[in-house]
C-alpha cells in the first residue's frame, strides 16, 4: 500500500465526525508531524476534497461529485437488475447495463442467457462511446452541447473491422437512432455479435445508463430486432421511472 495515500483517506476520515477541524486539532487527531499534516491538506485542497474557511478546515464539494456519481450508479444497479432478469426470461438473451464514465462506458451490471451460443461480456468491461449499441446509446441521448464537444476531440478508432470510424457516418447515425429511441450495432466491439440498446433517464431527464440485449449476429436480423424494441424500451421505462423520470408507463422518446 501507498502509505501516503493511506494517510490522506485517513486523515479524509476525521471530518465524517467533525464539520471543521483546525491545521494543529488534524495534528493531534491524526498524531504525525505537522510538516506531513501541512503538506496533504494542501494537497487535498488543491485536488477540491478540502476547504478552508478561516483557520478552520472542511470537506470540499469533490467530495460531493464524487458521493453524487456513486449513489447515482449505485442506485440505478440496484433498481435495473430485477427488471433486467425479466428481460432475460422475456428474451432469452443476454441483458447488460452500462454507464458513462468519461469518455468511455462501463459495463457494470449484466444477465447472462442460458443459450448455447452467446456473446460473452464482463462486468468492469470500457468500451469507447462511439462503439456498440450500450456505449453509444449514452452519446446519442447526451445534451447536444456534450455531445458536440465529444465528437469533435474523439479519435475514431477501429475495434473490428465493422467499427464505425468516419465520423459525417457516425453523426448521421446517431442522429437517426435519437429520432428511433434506440442504437443497434452489428460486429462493432466483436466480430459476429449484436446488440440493441436503449436510454435511462433519472429525475431530471438526464440520460444516466443504457440497457441492451446483446447476441450473436445471425440471430439479430431486422424482423427480430423489432420485437425486441418494445420490450427494451419498457422496461428501460420502469426503470427511468424509479429512478424518478416523469413519464408514462414506457419512456417517450
Amino acid at each position: 500500500m501507498n502509505k501516503t495515500v493511506v494517510k490522506a483517506l485517513e486523515l479524509l476520515q476525521l471530518f465524517t465526525t467533525y464539520e471543521q477541524l483546525t491545521l494543529q486539532e488534524i495534528v493531534q487527531l491524526t498524531k504525525l508531524p505537522k510538516t506531513s499534516v501541512f503538506r496533504m491538506v494542501q494537497s487535498l485542497m488543491t485536488t477540491g476534497f478540502l476547504k478552508k474557511e478561516g483557520e478552520a478546515y472542511e470537506l470540499g464539494l469533490s467530495l460531493l461529485q464524487f458521493g453524487c456519481l456513486v449513489t447515482e450508479r449505485l442506485d440505478v444497479r440496484k433498481v435495473a437488475l430485477p427488471i433486467m432478469k425479466q428481460l432475460r426470461e422475456e428474451t432469452n438473451e443476454a441483458v447488460n447495463l452500462v454507464v458513462k464514465d468519461g469518455d468511455e462506458a462501463i459495463y457494470v451490471e449484466k444477465v447472462e442467457t442460458s443459450e448455447p451460443v452467446r456473446v460473452y461480456t464482463r462486468v468492469g468491461r470500457r468500451a469507447p462511446l462511439y462503439a456498440g449499441a450500450c456505449p453509444r446509446v449514452l452519446l446519442t441521448f447526451m445534451s447536444i452541447e456534450e455531445q458536440k464537444k465529444y465528437l469533435d476531440r474523439v479519435e475514431l478508432i477501429p475495434i473490428t473491422s465493422k467499427t464505425i470510424v468516419n465520423r459525417e457516418e457516425l453523426k448521421n447515425l446517431i442522429n437517426e437512432a435519437k429520432k428511433k429511441g434506440y442504437t443497434v450495432s452489428h460486429s462493432e466491439l466483436a466480430d459476429y455479435s449484436s446488440a440493441v440498446a436503449v436510454p435511462i433517464f433519472n429525475h431530471e431527464g438526464k440520460v444516466v445508463a443504457g440497457l441492451s440485449v446483446v447476441g450473436p449476429e445471425n440471430r439479430f436480423q431486422s424482423s427480430y430486432i423489432e420485437q425486441l424494441v418494445p420490450k427494451l424500451k419498457h422496461k428501460a421505462g420502469q426503470i427511468s421511472k424509479a429512478l424518478g423520470f416523469i413519464g408514462g408507463k414506457d419512456v417517450e422518446l
